[in-house]
């Protein structure tokens, strides 16, 4: 992610001493993203990811790391939090929560085809099932209440029909959310930010999924609708590209068969995924932080995605 905390080598290579990992062997700041600081960090014992947490505290990072620990201890490839001769895998440098994980093989894909899709949409079905006995709790802390905290802050820096759609899609969800039929969707812990450039593959394999540091407990379908819109759509116009999607959809139901509910709220959950994100792009956007190489998202692309999903909602069709 971008790089808000210098971490010097000697600092580096005294944690990976400390996780005996062996001796450092280069430490480089990563570009993407918005949220942490990132590094890569090499070592004789092979290679890491070593992460600055800039927003979340050590009382909130626990239920994230032993999420990655418990979901690797279930066969879910992710990375796995490095821990010290004490058992610890929350670390602190620089006066900041750290954590070092492991690095996933291979590259994104980021022009999906169906066989990528079906790859992510079963894995992502096995991940919320191994999740089910994860004992600690902590909601999705970028879910409904963020965003009714959040419109009224950004509102003010958008042209009226911006404004206009905004605070009537925040209405729409705060309804849908406390309907009966929403009330019995399954719930467990979700990745929620699943996008293309959060797992990993080589060739057509899938070799894991990575930063879980958005997670928390909400409902499965969350979860689906967040990879739907990223996953299986036209990046130009936000368009559903609907071959993608029932692939998605169909390897998902097959390791975990959709609930009747799930079905029926699914446009209005991707209508939810779509708003979570172009409320957050417009937060990072309007409000941005300092950080060397920050580059913060274009807002107008969840805009695009969230008209599109409300003019053409998409109902799951089994094969």
């Amino acid at each position: 992610m971008a790089v808000f905390t210098p971490v010097s080598l000697d600092d580096a290579a005294a944690l990976a001493l400390r996780l005996n990992l062996g001796a450092t062997l280069g430490l480089r700041g990563i570009a993407s993203g918005i949220e942490n600081t990132n590094y890569f960090l090499t070592t004789e014992r092979g290679e890491y990811v070593l992460t600055l947490f800039e927003r979340l505290g050590f009382e909130q990072l626990p239920f994230y790391l032993h999420l990655m620990k418990h979901l690797a201890g279930h066969g879910i490839p992710v990375p796995e939090p490095q821990a010290d001769a004490a058992g610890e895998i929350l670390h602190a440098v620089g006066g900041k929560p750290a954590a070092v994980v492991n690095r996933l093989r291979g590259g994104h894909q980021l022009a999906p085809s169906t066989r990528h899709c079906e790859a992510v949409g079963a894995m992502l079905a096995r991940m919320h099932l191994a999740g089910r006995d994860y004992p600690r709790s902590q909601p999705n802390l970028r879910g409904l209440a963020w965003w009714g905290e959040t419109v009224p802050v950004v509102a003010p820096h958008l042209a009226a029909p911006q404004r206009e759609l905004l605070e009537s899609e925040l209405a729409f969800q705060q309804n849908l959310a406390g309907s009966a039929v929403y009330a019995e969707l399954p719930r467990g812990p979700i990745h929620a930010d699943l996008f293309r450039d959060n797992a990993m593959f080589e060739g057509d394999t899938l070799t894991g999924f990575f930063d879980f540091y958005f997670a928390g407990v909400d409902t499965w379908l969350f979860d689906i609708a967040v990879c739907l819109n990223d996953w299986c759509v036209d990046l130009d116009s936000g368009r559903l590209v609907e071959e993608r999607a029932t692939a998605f959809l169909a390897a998902y139901d097959s390791e975990r068969e959709l609930t009747h509910h799930e079905s029926r709220l699914l446009p209005g959950l991707m209508r939810a995924g779509a708003l979570r994100f172009w409320v957050s792009r417009l937060w990072d956007w309007h409000l941005p932080r300092d950080a060397h190489m920050l580059k913060a998202h274009d807002p107008t692309h969840f805009e695009r995605i969230l008209r599109e999903r409300i003019a053409n909602p998409w109902h799951y069709v089994k094969g």
